[in-house]
């Protein structure tokens, strides 16, 4: 009996794989591109984070080593996300809910939320570099930074563990097992499995909306008054601060690449709530076809995996001295 339970379970959740990937050719490039983004995630933070630790010039450096903090949760992200993700697209299933799932949502959940409020206190921490450099020194001392380091983790596990208590209160044991409609455990798939527990979706969202406008607020003040500190200089200075103003540009539109992930989260929220959790769960039924719903969840799996490529890059190439 436990055999045909189990050899369901796979074939239903064969069926829902198809009905978000029913080409094989689509397959195919997404496990390549899953393996190569993932193999070039490790490699480039890795990398990163050997240089930085081997320098003793750097390693005391504040920006540096909020920087470590940012490579270690994309770090976590990438070994949760990355294997995962590629495991579905051999077998051919979507993911089982069960210990890993919960597990993998989690960590995620903590990853993600560290990463936004760690390039929130980056962005800070630019703006006193350049526009309070008088009292750099003075306000982040050691001992100030490792208390930033520190609130970064226990701010995000703290609402992760919030939003995963919440989600918990619709947990079955006869649904143990049993496939659910995504390849990763993100939180529209999970809810869906889980009934739609209304006051997980309601704290997820506020919480994030909430962290990312900080973010967004945070990093258009603080680089907005270094391009007024670069575009109000004297003459002589022309020239420095014109490439100052371009990489107040750069920083902009990277941050814009990092967000796009949430970006494309908010837009899957507004699509549950505009079409309904019920319309949107029949879409996500394996008896459909490629649906919005499914295209938005390939698509949020591609995009996560592109931050932590590129944030080694961008923070740590573009700040050399």
């Amino acid at each position: 009996q436990n055999a045909n339970i189990t050899s369901d379970a796979l074939n239903q959740g064969r069926c829902l794989f198809r009905s978000i990937l029913p080409s094989d050719t689509a397959v195919h490039v997404l496990m390549c591109v899953f393996v190569v983004m993932t193999i070039m995630a490790f490699a480039i933070n890795g990398c990163t984070l050997l240089s930085l630790g081997s320098s003793e010039d750097l390693s005391w450096e504040p920006r540096f080593a909020l920087l470590k903090n940012l490579i270690v949760s994309d770090v976590l992200l990438i070994v949760t996300q990355g294997p995962t993700v590629v495991y579905c697209l051999l077998q051919k299933t979507t993911l089982p809910y069960g210990a890993w799932c919960i597990t993998q949502f989690f960590i995620d959940t903590v990853c993600i939320f560290c990463t936004v409020l760690t390039i929130t206190c980056m962005a800070l921490e630019r703006y006193l570099y350049v526009c309070q450099a008088i009292y750099y020194i003075s306000i982040l001392t050691t001992k100030r930074l490792n208390l930033i380091v520190s609130l970064t983790w226990l701010i995000s596990l703290s609402f992760s563990a919030v939003i995963t208590a919440l989600l918990s209160l619709g947990h079955k044991s006869s649904l143990l097992g049993k496939p659910i409609t995504g390849l990763l455990c993100e939180p529209d798939t999970l809810e869906a499995h889980l009934g739609f527990p209304r006051g997980s979706a309601v704290f997820r969202k506020v919480v994030g909306l909430v962290v990312t406008l900080l973010c967004i607020c945070s990093y258009s003040f603080s680089y907005l008054r270094m391009y007024q500190e670069a575009r109000n200089a004297v003459q002589p200075f022309q020239q420095v601060n014109k490439r100052a103003r371009n990489t107040v540009m750069f920083y902009c539109s990277m941050l814009l690449l990092q967000l796009l992930p949430i970006f494309l989260k908010i837009a899957s929220d507004a699509l549950w709530e505009l079409e309904g959790n019920m319309v949107m769960f029949h879409s996500l039924d394996y008896t459909g076809d490629w649906t919005s719903a499914g295209t938005l969840h390939i698509m949020l799996l591609v995009m996560l995996q592109v931050p932590p490529c590129i944030n080694p890059l961008i923070y740590g190439l573009r700040n050399k001295e």
